[in-house]
């Protein structure tokens, strides 16, 4: 079965290829931040705004690929009920893993399925991540290891790559916390 992948996430499209998707990249190109903002002001949680944002990109891919299998996906990082968004820019960035520093924090990775413009199914799947206590300096070191390309398409920690040092424990499924809740989306597939 082909699915169509709303995303230009290259590591969603690096799951799906791992696992034998047949699929398309068509990226969904959504306005998140308005998305984002709009709920915010709304009062929603974090988990609320990542099923959100991943359902909006994928009807609106679904719309212009009638019946095709869409697939859209959004994570978020939720501190004590608040949301917090990849960074856009260096200093931004810093000032995250500030708030995360040594603390303990969920990581929301929400998937929808769409079909001629509706949703048909969706699953989010949480994480719980414990920074360590690092200092200033070792922040800024990470940091600089980091290209603007993956720190603003992908936020402050990337657990495929050197991400994974920043945590003294990881509790979750590694494709969620890459941003693609796999093991979900093969049995809702395989079933439907």
């Amino acid at each position: 079965m082909k699915i169509i992948l709303a995303s230009k996430s290259e590591v969603r499209k690096q799951i799906l290829d791992k696992y034998g998707f047949k699929l398309e990249v068509f990226p969904s190109n959504v306005d998140e931040d308005e998305i984002k903002n709009s709920l915010i002001s709304k009062g929603a949680s974090p988990l609320l705004i990542s099923k959100n944002l991943a359902e909006v990109k994928a009807n609106k891919v679904s719309m212009k690929k009638p019946d095709m299998i869409v697939l859209g996906a959004d994570s978020v990082i939720d501190i004590d009920g608040i949301l917090i968004s990849k960074p856009k820019t260096r200093e931004e960035g810093l000032n995250i893993l500030k708030k995360l520093n040594g603390k303990k924090h969920q990581l929301i990775s929400s998937v929808c399925i769409s079909k001629n413009g509706s949703m048909i199914w969706n699953y989010s799947d949480t994480s719980v991540l414990t920074m360590k206590k690092l200092n200033l300096d070792q922040l800024k070191n990470y940091l600089s290891k980091i290209s603007d390309k993956k720190l603003f398409a992908y936020g402050v920690y990337q657990i495929e790559a050197d991400g994974r040092s920043l945590f003294a424990k990881i509790e979750g499924n590694e494709d969620s916390i890459m941003g693609l809740p796999v093991k979900q989306i093969k049995e809702y597939l395989s079933n439907s």
